[in-house]
């Protein structure tokens, strides 16, 4: 097998990838983790807390992050006899990124667990073990070698006034 050609610049430039935007707002260990327990339904600051082990600063700084992200909602809740507090149930938009954090899941059982994986996703129909692919619009899996990256990218912006472009 031969290496890749050597390629000194992405495709697509920083500031117009959608990925490396996204990877600015949730990219760091705490936020990544906090969507993880979200994902498996995790929603009470205090149960987020214990089971992160985050310091209460943190989580209520990134917690406040996601929510003003639209990533997670805040909502106050109160059982009968206690005082009322507050949980971070996830939006449709942090409901989305099971698929990329599935993709994590598999790359990471593969890799770094050596093939074993405490979490199995199975279909309720089939008993058939789940996994994350690539398909086409039609749903059908796309083969490694039928794949190619099709770049479009918005015209750039001119350089403000006074501002030379590098």
């Amino acid at each position: 097998m031969t290496d890749a050609p050597l390629i000194r610049r992405s495709p697509v430039p920083p500031d117009q990838c959608n990925l490396w935007k996204a990877f600015g707002l949730i990219g760091d260990r705490w936020t990544l983790v906090i969507l993880r327990s979200a994902l498996y339904g995790v929603r009470r600051f205090d149960d987020f807390q214990v089971e992160l082990e985050i310091p209460r600063s943190v989580l209520s700084n990134r917690l406040a992050g996601l929510v003003e992200l639209g990533i997670m909602e805040r909502r106050e809740y109160r059982e009968d006899g206690q005082r009322a507090r507050v949980e971070y149930p996830l939006t449709d938009m942090g409901r989305a990124l099971s698929l990329p954090f599935m993709a994590m899941t598999e790359w990471s059982d593969h890799w770094i667990g050596k093939g074993t994986s405490p979490l199995t996703l199975r279909s309720k129909t089939s008993g058939q073990r789940l996994r994350v692919a690539m398909v086409d619009e039609d749903g059908k899996p796309a083969r490694k070698d039928d794949i190619e990256p099709v770049i479009i990218l918005p015209p750039r912006r001119p350089a403000k006034a006074g501002k030379q472009e590098k």
